[in-house]
């Protein structure tokens, strides 16, 4: 707990500091400058950068890369530090999941109609999830971002212009990793865990191969060039995600710990969690 309430403290500073910085003149334009930094291009409305006290940690990747393993374990290993978590991911809002996860079943969408509907499920969770804990200073972890959305958008030929402008008042993360997999070990993971792969994992709404295989193969290989491409935009903290679970996790705590201030990255997963320790 005192970890946590350090954290607290370094985050108070930071908001005061934030604070003295939104008077008129040139202080006004620096607190502005500083609010929009925190966004990927237009502030939303309402928001001061001094309320944003927690953190907003990224874990991107394919399907197969281990990003829900590691967020499960994460969550674990900083509530044990005695910080407040919340998470998010794709398909959570309460606005619209359902309706995405009975559309998908169903194959009964457009490419741009999937963009739109997951791009409202996004910002319901920006409003209703991320926002109010980060402004009650909470670590969000994202089991994804944004960044997946683009990229299998934009590889399904929906132009990348419209995608960022689509999402530029989404929020910034603190830090982002990316554990990158190769297509042919991210299909070995899938198959092995629930002897099927998704229509829409594999692309085959693409019409990429008429072999599961090859579709899924030829499909996560565009997405991977994508989130190349974001690696190197955004500055994307990349991990091995074939390296085994305590190996990822263990750089994933070092990283993190880094940035909260912890000084100590010691971790040793509870019983309910042990067997995802492989």
């Amino acid at each position: 707990m005192k970890r946590a309430a350090a954290h607290h403290a370094g985050r108070e500073v930071q908001k005061r500091a934030r604070k003295s910085t939104g008077g008129p003149g040139t202080d006004g334009a620096a607190a502005a400058s500083a609010l929009a930094a925190r966004f990927h291009g237009i502030p939303l409305p309402g928001i001061k950068n001094e309320e944003l006290g927690g953190s907003l940690i990224v874990v991107e990747g394919t399907d197969g890369s281990g990003r829900s393993t590691q967020i499960s374990l994460l969550t674990e290993w900083l509530e044990s530090e005695g910080f407040a978590v919340q998470t998010m991911g794709l398909r959570r809002s309460f606005l619209v999941a359902k309706d995405i996860d009975l559309l998908l079943e169903e194959n009964a969408i457009t490419r741009m109609t999937l963009t739109l509907m997951y791009a409202t499920d996004f910002f319901d969770q920006l409003e209703h999830r991320i926002l109010p804990a980060l402004r009650s200073d909470f670590i969000v972890l994202a089991d994804r971002y944004l960044y997946t959305l683009i990229a299998r958008a934009a590889v399904r030929g929906i132009e990348r212009g419209y995608l960022h402008g689509l999402y530029a008042m989404a929020l910034r993360p603190d830090l982002t990793f990316w554990l990158d997999v190769s297509p042919e070990v991210a299909f070995e993971r899938e198959f092995r865990k629930s002897h099927a792969i998704s229509y829409w994992e594999s692309g085959r709404d693409m019409s990429l191969s008429n072999d599961l295989f090859q579709s899924f193969i030829r499909y996560q290989t565009k997405v991977r060039k994508e989130f190349r491409g974001f690696s190197a935009r955004h500055s994307f903290l990349e991990i091995n995600g074939e390296a085994t679970v305590p190996a990822v996790n263990k750089q994933l705590r070092k990283r993190i710990a880094a940035h909260l201030g912890i000084p100590r990255t010691r971790y040793t997963p509870s019983a309910a969690l042990a067997h995802l320790w492989h």
